[in-house]
């Protein structure tokens, strides 16, 4: 086992394994992959719908598939990885502390870290629903993994709670496999997920989305019984005249992921109080020099595509890091205005061409996007519509960071 790698990337999802491909395309060749499962991959591997990679490989392809597009790489460019290995710490001094069953516990020196490891479904205990806690609540991921890798069915007759993605493609899943799916309910008055994927899931099959409607109550001792539904007011509170009983023997939880970040707490880098990733700058670096962040456990994505294209940017950036120590000539700092949620990066600290991606805090027509500078507009673009279930981005161009050195962009969104 070595002690001393270049570059040490945790997690083998689309993220990792892409991080590490450009890291190995930008020079760098001491590259160590840890995964904790059994297999590259990822989440991907369960996901066995199609209609991934259609920005990155202008094909549709299956979960799986897209996985495998990257772990070919990884193998034909003999990049090393440890499967089944945990990592259980990494410090400032970009020392990782690992363990498997075949080196017992163990420690590695990287010049260079890349925080690949995805992210993690809000569970029921986050939720406050009353009545008891019987056999037939899953989470979406979790049903998803039994029906697509396992060949069980988790029920018969099902309702969802919460409409992000996971939860309208297993609403199509389980009515494939036979099930009745009654309904998706949706706590917020809009859907948390892609308006394709409610058009494929919900609308082509009859399924009813209810919005402004959470579970109430569950019932059942021993196996669900039912559900009660209700109708939310606009503080997010029942409307008790509004409570309708579905019987019902399995609940599936949509109710939104959150980013993988207990090692990245842990090891002291800051925090984005709403993305729950950490705070990084245009190249994917963390406020520790040489400990990068990419993909789901930087902030969550609507689409594999952009996982991949992000973690290029940190996979190169490593490498130039590795190789030359990151230029940082200017320190601008990315906030938001309230419509606009949150920014990736929210820091600039190089002039240069850089992608700001973003979510909105509800759905706007016929908006303007802008960044300004003590009150100065230094870009704006107009857009139809947005929505918080689908990641915006805009190309802010050299030029227009030109005399900005310090201080605040702000990225907002006017409605006109």
């Amino acid at each position: 086992m070595k002690s001393n790698v270049d570059l040490v990337i945790i997690g083998g999802g689309p993220a990792g394994m892409s991080a590490a491909v450009s890291a190995y395309e930008s020079g760098i060749r001491d590259i160590l992959i840890l995964e904790r499962d059994s297999s590259l991959g990822g989440i991907l591997q369960q996901c066995i719908h199609n209609g991934f990679g259609l920005h990155k490989f202008n094909e549709e392809l299956t979960g799986p598939e897209y996985a495998w597009k990257y772990e070919e790489k990884v193998r034909k460019l003999e990049i090393p990885f440890k499967l089944n290995t945990m990592v259980l710490e990494i410090n400032k001094d970009k020392q990782v502390t690992a363990i498997n069953s075949e080196d017992g516990i163990f420690t590695i020196q990287a010049k260079a870290i890349i925080l690949a490891m995805g992210c993690r479904e809000r569970p029921k205990g986050a939720l406050n629903i009353s009545g008891s806690r019987p056999a037939g609540i899953f989470t979406a991921g979790t049903a998803q993994k039994f029906v697509n890798m396992k060949g069980y069915m988790p029920g018969k007759n099902v309702v969802i709670l919460g409409s992000g993605d996971i939860g309208l493609i297993m609403a199509r899943r389980m009515t494939l496999e036979g099930a009745k799916v009654k309904a998706v309910c949706e706590l917020m008055p809009y859907s948390g997920g892609l308006e394709r994927n409610i058009e494929q899931c919900l609308r082509d099959f009859d399924i009813p989305l209810k919005l402004s409607c959470t579970v109430a109550e569950i019932h059942g001792k021993d196996r669900l019984e039912g559900v009660t539904i209700a109708s939310v007011d606009a503080n997010r509170r029942i409307i008790p005249e509004t409570k309708e009983y579905i019987e019902c023997d399995t609940l599936l939880l949509s109710v939104g992921l959150l980013p993988e970040n207990e090692l990245t707490k842990s090891s002291g880098i800051e925090i984005d109080s709403i993305t729950s990733g950490a705070f990084v700058n245009q190249d994917r670096e963390t406020m520790i020099d040489g400990i990068f962040a990419c993909g789901n456990v930087l902030h969550v994505h609507d689409l594999v595509d952009n996982v991949s294209e992000e973690a290029e940017i940190a996979g190169r950036a490593s490498a130039e890091y590795i190789m030359h120590g990151n230029e940082k000539n200017i320190d601008i700092s990315v906030k938001t205005d309230g419509r606009v949620r949150y920014s990736v990066p929210q820091k600039i600290t190089r002039r240069d061409d850089t992608t700001l991606f973003f979510r909105v805090s509800n759905i706007y027509e016929n908006v303007k996007i802008y960044v300004s500078h003590n009150g100065n507009e230094i870009f704006s673009k107009k857009k139809i519509k947005v929505a918080p279930g689908e990641m915006e981005s805009i190309l802010l161009k050299k030029a227009c960071l030109e005399g900005i050195n310090s201080g605040e962009l702000i990225l907002g969104l006017e409605v006109l």
